[in-house]
């Protein structure tokens, strides 16, 4: 193949194999494009459309005391840096130790036969996702300035085509679309404002008007200012509040950490707590690649290796996965490494998360069965504290609400909270109805989720957080 006529994802990808000297090599490419709207005071201020490509070749080299991995990605390749570009990854190999994650790569036998659509080319977004979302934000723009509202935000669209090659004849195929809308509306003296957030997978779901009509209930809930102290308060936490912090409880849930005692989900004594009731409402925590709406990689696609995933593992199919189940935990994440390691099964990561639990009120009906509680908007800057109880730390944001006798009576000041997500799971009192979300601190890395809002009887507001 003339290099000069290489372009395309797959070619790349092939050419990328045919230049490799190691005794293994994988090549990813990843293809992206991406759309976008801003806009500030009821007008749209910017738009764009934008596209690249990263390469990722990882060069296996086996030597006498194992097998050694190197790892290099860049982005904006061509054709003509595909050799410097093996190379590199090649010389890391042969200057790394062995690989303590080494493995046989994945080959046909375990990741099946190739995607029918591996030499097509990459997916791409346009403006046009925005074709009927802009229109309709458009007449959002003239009720919100009817109603002495001004709306700021951002949609974003993005489409990645994902082309994985091995040496071991392995060739898959995924394309992954991502779609953020996130809308903030604040009243014309700055003194209120509230957030609303919703994934999508293409715009079509996603109406601002129906967003527009909650931020106006909100702004009108926060005339009223309430200062209560830091405490423990009845909380009703939102789905895009409770896919914050149970995503931040996944990636928090490897089992080599675990079987090391480092984490949560140690046992004392030794082990892992798999078997353990975490809960006592039935709630299943889980990933399913082929979940409708929420579908991701049905494979493994790993840049880098870790105790969460391994180089050696990519294009090992992915199967739906209860990480909890009816209330206990049920699978921690595994390499195939570290499910040697461990004696578990392999379970690795998946690209969305849903909590479910049977419940089937929304959080307006969790809120007219309060006698006096807090409503809150979502969560923003969590950091962990303790690994070894995964106590999380973080500030609430645009707005937090004080319900009483079923009505919302005002808007109270922020807070930090410190809690764990597996504590609160142990203590929630009521979950509702599971609906797709955004989480708003994650969104920028995980945003297909599904949760339902959860009321939690003694949920710690640490302290009171002013000016956020």
């Amino acid at each position: 193949m003339s290099t000069s006529r290489i372009s395309k994802p797959y070619e790349i990808v092939e050419r990328a194999l045919e230049l490799s000297t190691a005794d293994g090599c994988v090549v990813i490419a990843d293809e992206r494009s991406s759309a976008n709207l801003r806009w500030a005071g009821n007008a749209l201020t910017t738009n764009g459309v934008t596209r690249g490509r990263t390469l990722t070749v990882v060069a296996t080299v086996d030597g006498a005391q194992g097998t050694a991995s190197g790892v290099v990605s860049r982005a904006a390749v061509t054709a003509d840096d595909l050799e410097p570009l093996v190379r590199a990854a090649e010389a890391a190999a042969r200057g790394a130790g062995p690989a303590e994650d080494a493995q046989p790569l994945v080959g046909t036998d375990q990741a099946g036969p190739a995607s029918g659509d591996f030499t097509d080319a990459p997916a791409e977004t346009t403006s046009a996702v925005f074709a009927d979302f802009a229109p309709a934000l458009g007449e959002s723009f003239a009720r919100a300035r009817a109603g002495g509202r001004e709306l700021y935000g951002f949609a974003n669209h993005e489409l990645t085509s994902t082309y994985l090659g091995t040496s071991t004849g392995v060739r898959l195929r995924h394309d992954q679309p991502n779609g953020t809308l996130e809308l903030n509306a604040k009243s014309p003296d700055r003194t209120r404002s509230a957030w609303a957030g919703r994934a999508t997978r293409d715009f079509k779901d996603v109406d601002p008007a129906v967003m527009d009509v909650e931020l106006a209930q909100r702004l009108a809930w926060a005339e009223r200012k309430i200062d209560l102290p830091a405490g423990r308060y009845e909380t009703l936490l939102p789905s895009t509040a409770v896919a914050d912090l149970l995503i931040y409880q996944l990636w928090s849930s490897t089992a080599r950490d675990a079987a090391e005692g480092r984490t949560v989900f140690s046992r004392p004594g030794g082990g892992t707590r798999l078997g353990e009731k975490l809960s006592e409402l039935p709630l299943t925590l889980r990933s399913d690649p082929n979940e409708p709406g929420l579908e991701s990689a049905p494979f493994v696609i790993a840049h880098a290796s870790g105790d969460d995933a391994s180089v050696f593992d990519n294009g090992l199919p992915l199967a739906a996965t209860d990480w909890v189940r009816d209330g206990e935990l049920a699978h921690l994440i595994t390499t195939r490494h570290t499910a040697a390691l461990t004696g578990l099964p392999v379970a690795p990561g998946t690209g969305n998360l849903m909590l479910e639990a049977g419940g089937h009120r929304s959080l307006e009906e969790m809120v007219g069965a309060t006698a006096r509680g807090l409503l809150l908007t979502c969560l923003w800057y969590i950091r962990e504290v303790d690994p070894a109880t995964l106590l999380l730390t973080g500030l609430t944001r645009d707005g937090v609400y004080l319900v009483e006798n079923g009505e919302v009576v005002g808007e109270v000041n922020n807070f930090r909270f410190n809690e764990s997500p597996v504590d609160l799971l142990s203590r929630a009192a009521e979950a509702g109805r599971t609906e797709k979300t955004l989480p708003r601190e994650w969104g920028d890395w995980f945003t297909r989720a599904a949760m339902p809002p959860l009321r939690i009887p003694d949920f710690n507001m640490s302290s009171v957080s002013r000016g956020v």
